[in-house]
């Protein structure tokens, strides 16, 4: 409804693209963005809070302010919070279905998700394919989540 053609946002989507946003691979993407935003939003939150504050005074007292300090100092100290966030919220985004089926639809391939096509099959009684789907996407989550440790790991 929020992005809807008759909604002030939808509307005015539609009015800066020229394209309605609902219905569209777009609309997949902010569908499962959306739900996942909480996972990077607390997760960067603790890792912004867990800087110690003297660093963050001193940081001030060197004269870092606004924006410089944010990029030269909190953002590499929080890193850490910040891509376990964001792995997170792409493995909770990958499995959205709810949010994805109602904004964007289920036109195949044009806004078609895993998780959509997992339920397609299923409802056709194509238990074994729904199977292997189900597989690829639990492989493609937990391959981004061991790649995310890694690379936390190692700096």
């Amino acid at each position: 409804v929020t992005l809807g053609r008759e909604s002030p946002l939808g509307a005015f989507i539609e009015r800066v693209t020229g394209v309605p946003l609902v219905f569209t691979w777009q609309a997949a993407v902010v569908a499962a963005t959306v739900p996942a935003l909480p996972y990077v939003v607390r997760t960067a939150r603790a890792a912004f809070e867990a800087v110690d504050v003297s660093i963050r005074e001193a940081a001030s007292i060197d004269g870092a302010r606004g924006l410089s300090r944010l990029v030269r100092i909190l953002l590499p100290l929080a890193r850490r919070g910040i891509v376990a966030g964001v792995t997170l919220a792409f493995a909770r985004a990958l499995g959205e279905f709810g949010a994805t089926l109602m904004v964007a639809g289920n036109i195949a391939g044009r806004t078609r998700t895993m998780p959509i096509a997992i339920y397609d099959a299923v409802q056709m009684g194509s238990f074994d394919l729904a199977g292997w789907l189900v597989a690829i996407l639990t492989v493609v989550a937990l391959a981004v989540l061991l790649f995310a440790g890694r690379l936390l790991s190692s700096r």
